[in-house]
């Protein structure tokens, strides 16, 4: 019972997930089409698609063959010129990419496109995308492996099972929008890392699109909201029902109290406490679709070890009683964390926040290196930007799911090369408060930074003047985590210091007739503030320039 328990969940889990991502990836398609971070992040992925999508026939490694050889041509993506958006980048890449089919006698099927290749370049797009076929036209196309296979590449290397998605996906729907593909896939990859670990492993991959054949075959018991999907052909269905909006029935007939009311819970608890404890975790999360998934696990958590104690007592009615109460106190202290966060972001702005976000976590993971600290934190600040502007209940479920993901990412870093004690108690001990135990993470005390010269701490030189504002932010941010892993107990104000001086000294230099010299002369006569790192080495007491 235990393994139906856990799929039944991996299912609501996974559901929720994907809707989260979806949205996430469609906010990022629609609103910040001219997003560089948006380009660069999934720049692969999406050339993968579009490969896949017009070049049907090709076997995956060619496919990837191609897209790496694009990829080179886009480096120039990383670097636009200031009057270049990324937009006319990604025009750019599709020019390159049809001239590179024309210009290349090795591909397969080249004859086919011919007409289109003596097109000009605003005839030849039209042209390419009146060759794509449904799937209905190749018979040839190969299934994705069993899931015995597929667990088997997963252990192995994480990336080549969700790029083989991606490729199959892509040249079975040459039509499918790009950020869907991209969200599926996501999806699929969570589904592999939860299906690998269990038992049943086929059952487990099988068990969900089931789940929506069941819907759609029982869509006016569920909800009318459903219909539309149920018309829409796979994977459109799938994809349809998950982002389809809660219903919150009518269940005042069956209230939640007899799980804190009835006197035989106990019994009920102890004979079959898998069956019991589904059966509260589906009742209460039918009464509670404004939840997200981490919350509703928190309360199944609670309610789990209330009962482990409270049924070993002589009075143990007296005991459960008050699980009502404890469930509210679980879901408002879950409010008020995410309640303090965004009042936080809207006080210190997107830039501020991602700041603080760097002391924080440098104190709770020094060891993770400061490229990985201002990635991972960057990815905390981007879900608060998109997050706190929305209502509350929105908000609180977008962070609650956009944290689950982040730190689920952090935990694998974790797996694949420990990083602390704490973090690994967080990872490790409850995946349903594993929010709140990061959250309540201290200064990692046991940690002793290394030996850091000056240019690994920063890089003070005239490059940084040609550099983009986002790469002079990372360099800022490097230096922030770097003078935190020095004097983590250090107030947070003082690092600010040093971050404003950084700054005001690049934007002085790089407006200076000799930039280079300007750097060097102004690092020398403010050692004792931006490069304090380097001055604490040389002096027998670190915090006493602190305190200066």
């Amino acid at each position: 019972m235990k393994t139906v328990r856990t799929i039944s969940l991996l299912v609501f889990f996974s559901s929720i997930k994907c809707q989260t991502l979806q949205r996430s990836l469609l906010d990022a398609a629609m609103q910040h089409s001219n997003s560089q971070n948006y380009l660069e992040e999934n720049l692969r992925a999406v050339t993968s698609i579009m490969v896949a999508q017009f070049l049907q026939k090709l076997t995956y490694e060619k496919v990837q063959t191609i897209v790496k050889e694009l990829l080179d041509l886009a480096e120039k993506c990383k670097s636009l010129k200031p009057r270049e958006s990324p937009s006319e980048c990604c025009h750019q890449l599709m020019t390159a990419f049809l001239e590179h089919i024309c210009n290349n006698q090795g591909l397969a099927d080249r004859h086919v496109f011919s007409d289109c290749c003596n097109t000009n370049n605003s005839a030849r797009h039209k042209c390419f995308l009146s060759y794509k076929k449904d799937v209905a036209g190749y018979s040839d196309i190969s299934q994705i492996s069993n899931p015995e296979q597929i667990c088997e590449m997963d252990k192995e290397n994480h990336v080549p099972v969700k790029e083989k998605y991606i490729y199959e996906t892509s040249r079975k729907h040459p039509f499918l929008y790009g950020p869907t593909i991209l969200t599926m896939s996501a999806c699929y990859e969570t589904a592999v890392r939860s299906c690998c670990q269990e038992d049943n492993k086929t059952e487990c991959f099988q068990i969900k699109s089931q789940l929506m054949n069941y819907t759609c075959s029982k869509q006016a018991t569920p909800s009318s909201r459903i219909t539309p999907c149920c018309e829409l052909p796979e994977p459109f269905r799938g994809e349809c029902i998950i982002n389809s909006e809660n219903d919150k029935p009518d269940l005042s007939s069956l209230p939640l109290s007899r799980f804190t009311e009835d006197q035989f819970v106990c019994k009920q608890f102890t004979d079959k406490q898998d069956d019991f404890l589904q059966e509260f975790l589906y009742e209460y999360s039918r009464r509670h679709p404004e939840l997200a998934v981490p919350v509703i696990l928190r309360v199944d958590t609670v309610y789990q070890n209330l009962l482990g104690k409270c049924c070993k007592l002589e009075n143990p009615l007296e005991c459960y009683s008050h699980g009502e109460e404890m469930f509210q106190r679980v879901v408002r202290e879950s409010h008020e964390h995410v309640k303090n966060q965004c009042d936080l972001h809207e006080k210190l702005g997107d830039s501020n926040f991602h700041d603080r976000l760097i002391v924080l976590y440098t104190k709770k993971a020094p060891q993770l290196s400061a490229q990985e600290l201002v990635i991972f934190t960057k990815n905390m600040a981007a879900a608060a930007t998109t997050c706190c502007p929305l209502n509350d209940e929105q908000q609180f479920v977008c962070m609650e799911n956009s944290a689950k993901l982040i730190l689920g990412d952090l935990c694998r870093r974790h797996e694949a090369e420990p990083i602390n004690a704490g973090v690994g108690h967080c990872c490790d001990d409850s995946y349903a408060f594993r929010k709140p135990c990061f959250d309540d993470l201290q200064v990692d005390g046991t940690y002793i930074s290394p030996h850091l010269s000056c240019d690994q701490v920063v890089n003070l030189n005239e490059d940084l003047c040609r550099a983009q504002e986002e790469e002079l932010q990372t360099e800022k941010q490097k230096l922030l985590s770097n003078l935190v892993k020095q004097e983590p107990y250090a107030a947070e104000m003082q690092f600010q210091s040093v971050i404003v001086d950084f700054a005001h000294l690049v934007e002085m230099c790089c407006q200076a007739e000799k930039s280079e010299m300007c750097l060097q002369e102004e690092t020398s006569r403010h050692r004792h503030s931006v490069i304090w790192l380097c001055a604490c080495r040389e002096a027998p007491s670190p915090s006493a320039h602190l305190s200066t």
